[in-house]
């Protein structure tokens, strides 16, 4: 900000630290640096940075905000921060100096110091503060196949992988947990693998299966099923940052998202080698395909790049362009090599050595390519078009109808007679008819080539102060400085595609790695999943992630075989035992002595409900926005959302709608799809409890497991109540469960004795009870 010795007693200030909301987020960090470091540095750093202080007042870094300035006054209310004299300050409030005082900030940046204030004006460190080189972090290294170390215990281990755990464990003087009983290990692979409950059949088959591959039977089986692709996709589309609608200003209908989503599901089941996956979703349009399907195919996977909230109503179409690049830049770091590019917009990356001119270079080969039709308002993003023989023949023929009928109405025009006009008038209206009942050929999300561009330099972000141009190219801290150049008749993409996937890629393998161990096992190896630059967490066993990366590689990218490779290790198969040295000298368990407990995520827990009751729906695919059509408003400026989630499919087939998610998903801690999340939270709040107490979607479950278990005449009450836990929990309940639920409902149906029909009594009688048991912390956590 700029000051003038009037405004100085605003600015003499003891700046104290507002209250915060949590320590910050890598979401957090970023929005500092694309933000608030910009602005502070454009409005402020001219009378508060390092060259110059007036008032002995610093902007420039954590320290000097502490230190502040000499009034006394702190700039931050504690209790208030949107009260806070800053804020007061640059909103131009009575009673204040007015900053700057030249030219008042525009709404939006007052906004975004807002935002600051309230997650607790935190000032990222300095860059280089991670390590004296940030070149030589350790995952920008080449990835090592190392051999696996020696241990004392070498019975225990059942591969490599688990040796590389062990010999961890033993020079902590630690020893792994027990092996999960039978029942719990097929609870676990099959959640893990599918999303859905075991049922007691496939219980009752593993238990009963006594060859020493009875696991691995269930592994190949849980692979080879349809749900494993929406399971595994799910996790995909999260970093994917998939949704059915825009979001932010006009949030109108992806219609044709769900070619995608379906798209990721198929490749997830087909086991679709991961370098294959990742070379459709950057440039599928660019790769030579065989067959027409395949074609599509590869336009589809280009969805990847375009389903990012934008705005699309940004009056300044040029800023527009520029964020939707930024978008797909941060997004395909994030996602693919587990770093935050995003950050350098504005400057040279502050931790890692990601300059300004590589984001320029890099975001070169985006401005390449096409993903917006155009950029007035409302701005219209790219779909391409899909080959289909049978639509694109009723197409043809209904254009020839309509041809027929102008030629019809054209040849009236000389006739005089008022029985032309009546025709005449006729014909206009099929016409109309005609045109507004036009088949639409099938399209999908999706970029493809535009004019290959290199793009300048623009310092602190803006487009309005460009600097020198930069040759597209990619980040030299992996790629070097001797690169090849990119073809100056295509966008780039097709090279860009192949440098993420060379086997020789220090980041792809190792962070896709990371992704599928930390849904097996409850934690990545590095627990920063989706950032692995230097304020990233180390790996907790290094050389083990850079084993696992080898071999993914090794087997042709193959990420069935990696879940194989992982489940059937004695680190997976381990209890959740509680151990009271292990908890004292490792309470996180870093070291992986035990399993961790898991509980199911949002869709996992709808999924299952609708399982135990014999309700849910397992058709795939198609549509999911039934009541608006491709690129119409999703909902309008009352914010009245008409779409509805009381359908019995598989929650990956749920509407994702931007700005409004579903309730029970938001509940259960579902992502935020506007950016990449490569790591859920796990919150516990009371509402969640109330969630298995009064929702509809719990009570119908309920009644529906009561129904099931109350089916055949030939069950007693002993038998009900097996039945009941073998379905909810995946194991017989105890002698005092029996007790206890008999004794429950009969109770309960002394409690409706106002119900006449005995048969209804009963039925409401089990169904409490049966809601009592979906509500316990059993079903929903996976030891």
């Amino acid at each position: 900000m700029r000051s003038t010795p009037l405004a100085l007693p605003v600015l003499l200030l003891a700046l104290g630290a507002p209250a915060r909301a949590a320590d910050p987020t890598p979401e957090d960090v970023k929005f500092f640096e694309a933000r608030i470091r910009p602005l502070l540095v454009e409005k402020c750093f001219k009378c508060h940075g390092p060259e110059k202080q007036k008032g002995d007042l610093r902007l420039d870094s954590a320290a000097a905000l502490a230190k502040g300035g000499g009034s006394g006054t702190p700039l931050f209310a504690k209790d208030k921060p949107d009260e806070g004299l800053l804020l007061r300050a640059v909103r131009h409030a009575d009673g204040v100096e007015q900053m700057p005082p030249d030219k008042k900030l525009t709404d939006a940046e007052i906004a975004d110091l807002a935002k600051w204030a309230a997650r607790g004006a935190f000032f990222p460190a300095a860059a280089g503060t991670a390590t004296a080189d940030p070149t030589k972090h350790w995952a920008f290294q080449p990835v090592a196949a190392p051999a696996p170390p020696a241990v004392t215990n070498a019975a225990w281990p059942r591969s490599d992988l688990d040796r590389f755990v062990l010999a961890k464990l033993e020079a902590a003087g630690l020893k792994p947990a027990p092996p999960a009983d039978k029942r719990t290990l097929i609870r676990r692979a099959t959640f893990d693998l599918t999303g859905l409950p075991p049922t007691p059949e496939e219980i009752d088959a593993f238990l009963k299966d006594s060859a020493p591959g009875a696991f691995e039977t269930v592994i190949d089986r849980l692979l080879a099923s349809p749900h494993y692709g929406e399971r595994w996709g799910r996790h995909w589309l999260d970093v994917a940052r998939y949704a059915d609608s825009n979001g932010l200003d006009e949030n109108i209908a992806h219609g044709n998202a769900w070619r995608y989503r379906d798209y990721v599901i198929a490749s997830f089941n087909a086991d679709k080698p991961y370098d294959r996956f990742l070379r459709e979703q950057v440039a599928g349009d660019l790769l030579p395909a065989d067959t027409p399907a395949a074609r599509n195919e590869q336009l589809i996977a280009t969805g990847f790049l375009a389903l990012g909230p934008k705005v699309l109503a940004e009056p300044d179409e040029k800023k527009m362009e520029l964020d939707i690049v930024d978008e797909q830049l941060d997004t395909l770091g994030r996602t693919v090599m587990g770093l935050t590019i995003g950050c350098a917009r504005c400057h040279d990356h502050k931790f890692d050595p990601i300059t300004l001119a590589d984001y320029y270079a890099l975001a070169g080969v985006f401005a390449g390519t096409k993903t917006m039709e155009h950029f007035r308002k409302v701005a219209r993003w790219h779909e391409n078009p899909l080959t289909a023989p049978e639509e694109a023949k009723r197409k043809a023929e209904h254009d020839a109808k309509v041809a027929k009928r102008k030629g019809e109405l054209k040849a009236l025009g000389g006739k005089p007679d008022e029985t032309s006009k009546q025709t005449a008038k006729k014909l206009q209206d099929e016409i109309a008819a005609l045109e507004k009942a036009a088949p639409e050929l099938p399209s999908a999300m999706g970029t493809t080539e535009g004019t290959p561009v290199d793009v300048p330099l623009l310092r602190r972000g803006n487009h309005l102060t460009p600097g020198p141009v930069v040759a597209r190219r990619f980040p030299v801290v992996l790629a070097g400085e001797k690169q090849p150049p990119l073809p100056k008749t295509q966008s780039g993409r097709l090279e860009l595609a192949n440098w993420l996937t060379d086997p020789k890629h220090p980041l792809t393998a190792r962070v896709m790695v990371n992704r599928v161990w930390r849904w097996h096992f409850g934690k990545g190896l590095v627990r920063s999943a989706d950032n692995f630059g230097l304020i990233g967490e180390k790996p907790t066993h290094p050389e083990l992630l850079d084993r696992l990366a080898a071999d993914f590689v090794r087997n042709g990218w193959s990420v069935k075989a990696l879940h194989k490779q992982l489940m059937l290790s004695a680190t997976y198969q381990m209890s959740a035992a509680h151990d009271p040295k292990a908890v004292t000298a490792d309470p996180d368990n870093r070291l992986l002595w035990r399993a961790n407990v898991k509980r199911l995520e949002a869709e996992a827990v709808r999924d299952a409900l609708l399982a135990v009751g014999g309700q849910l729906d397992r058709s795939a695919g198609g549509p999911v926005l039934a009541h608006v059509k491709n690129r119409d408003f999703l909902f309008d400026h009352t914010s009245k959302d008409q779409t509805t989630y009381t359908s019995p499919r598989r929650s990956v087939y749920l509407p994702v709608v931007r700005n409004n998610l579903y309730d029970v998903f938001q509940l259960f801690d579902a992502p935020d799809a506007a950016v990449p999340n490569g790591d859920r939270a796990t919150t516990t709040v009371p509402t969640q409890a109330l969630f298995f107490m009064n929702s509809d979607l719990a009570t119908r479950a309920a009644d529906a497991l009561a129904g099931r278990v109350l089916a055949g005449p030939e069950r007693g009450a002993t038998e009900r109540v097996g039945l009941l836990f073998a379905l909810a929990y995946g194991r017989p309940p105890s002698e005092k469960e029996v007790q206890r639920v008999t004794a429950g409902v009969a109770a309960l149906e002394r409690e409706f004795a106002s119900e006449a029909d005995p048969a209804k009594r009963t039925r409401k009688a089990w169904a409490a009870v049966c809601q009592a048991v979906l509500a316990a912390n059993e079903f929903i956590h996976i030891p």
